[in-house]
C-alpha cells in the first residue's frame, strides 16, 4: 500500500473531511486534496503532524510497515481527540 492510500484511509477511519485535516495542517483543502492524489508531495512537517494526530509511526503512514505502532508522545504534548 502506498502512503497516499494510507493517508486517505486514516482520514476516513477517523471520520474526518479533507477540510478538517487541512485545518490541522494549516493548509488549504485544495492542497490537501493534491497530497491525497499524489499531485504534490507531502512535506515532512505535515507527515510528522499527521503521524502525531493519528498516533501512528511514520513507517506505518508511509506504507513501509503494517504494524500500527503508536506514535510516541512527548511529555509536553497533550493527547488530541
Amino acid at each position: 500500500m502506498d502512503y497516499v492510500q494510507r493517508m486517505r484511509d486514516l482520514r476516513e477511519d477517523h471520520d474526518k473531511t479533507q477540510q478538517e485535516i487541512a485545518d490541522i495542517l494549516g493548509t488549504s483543502q485544495t492542497m490537501y486534496a493534491r497530497y491525497e492524489r499524489a499531485a504534490n508531495e507531502l512535506p515532512i512537517h505535515h507527515l510528522l503532524t499527521l503521524c502525531s494526530y493519528y498516533h501512528v509511526s511514520a513507517d506505518y503512514f508511509l506504507g513501509l510497515s503494517d504494524v500500527k505502532q503508536p506514535y510516541p508522545m512527548k511529555k509536553s504534548q497533550k493527547p488530541r481527540k
